[in-house]
């Protein structure tokens, strides 16, 4: 594509109740890009708060508001928006996150501003409620095949969120949009069929905020669910790689297996965390014993801090 053609990008927002807290935040970010040609969408689920008056009191003309009749439930308000985008690329910002100024401007320069590529990405930033940095996660898989781009994610050198990935419209509309069985790694399903069937372009650079707080939705939802769609996931990435299948599934049974160990450990009752162990050991297969993740981990923690008086008086 010529370099002086400039592909519309959609940012949605699909939000609901939100006025209050993180929405306005959120929605100035996307406003704030320097990139000129955006679409911002933003889909109200029928909120109870006064969300169109934050949104109409930005006056901008760019920006499209919905408010759903009915909650349609968050997937399908996802989708909503990807029904109305009238962007090459989309990206799916949740009402809680924010992007850089330069997100959209930095991921079509990277991608020389062609149309045609599956998915874009930049790294990602952890922050807290108030905004604080908590840490950064930069996208260091530029250039690799799509085997070693699953690998990559599984050894952390990058991580995937929403906030940091553009998708190319039309392909997402192809497969089906977000889904996945539980609507829990909708995003992940996604990225992994794009990514393998139209290739990607990885930007570097930490671009975009992923907001951790004690109301996100990921930690409202069973573990035995996480589980079942962490495997389904990783048979569609299975399916679609030509060769290091093994390692591919090995690597990311232990890694999907140990994310819900951490999502367990969050159980406050000490039966139900302990039963929920049980759980996922038994549905990965009894590979990847809960005592490996958690619990020695601890115990070499307690060694440490028992040896360090000792080691700070031998000095």
């Amino acid at each position: 594509m010529i370099n002086n053609i400039y592909p519309l990008v959609t940012i949605a927002i699909p939000t609901y109740n939100r006025a209050n807290s993180y929405l306005g935040q959120t929605l100035q970010s996307a406003l704030s890009q320097t990139y000129q040609n955006i679409e911002i969408i933003v889909s109200d689920n029928c909120s109870s708060d006064n969300t169109e008056m934050v949104v109409k009191s930005f006056s901008d003309p760019r920006i499209r508001y919905f408010k759903q009749a009915k909650n349609i439930g968050p997937n399908n308000n996802f989708n909503f928006c990807l029904e109305q985008a009238k962007g090459d690329y989309f990206l799916l910002l949740q009402d809680d996150d924010l992007i850089d100024s330069d997100f959209v401007e930095v991921c079509m320069r990277a991608a020389n501003y062609n149309t045609d590529i599956g998915i874009i990405r930049t790294g990602t930033r952890v922050i807290d409620s108030n905004g604080t940095v908590l840490y950064e996660s930069p996208n260091m898989v530029g250039g690799l095949a799509i085997e070693d781009f699953f690998r990559g994610w599984f050894a952390g050198k990058t991580s995937w969120y929403l906030c940091s990935t553009l998708f190319n419209t039309k392909r997402l509309r192809e497969i089906g949009g977000f889904q996945s069985k539980h609507q829990l790694v909708q995003d992940g399903m996604a990225i992994v069929q794009l990514a393998a069937k139209f290739g990607r372009v990885d930007v570097r650079e930490v671009k975009a905020s992923f907001r951790k707080h004690p109301s996100e939705m990921t930690f409202a939802t069973k573990v035995s669910h996480w589980c079942e769609d962490y495997l389904i996931l990783l048979n569609l990435m299975c399916s679609l790689v030509s060769r290091d299948k093994e390692l591919v599934r090995n690597e990311g049974m232990r890694f999907f297996c140990t994310l819900n160990y951490n999502r367990a450990r969050a159980i406050k009752s000490s039966v139900k965390r302990f039963s929920t162990y049980l759980m996922v050991y038994r549905k990965f297969g009894y590979k990847h014993s809960p005592l490996r993740y958690l619990v020695l981990p601890r115990v070499l923690r307690i060694i440490k801090q028992v040896l360090k008086p000792i080691r700070q008086r031998s000095q």
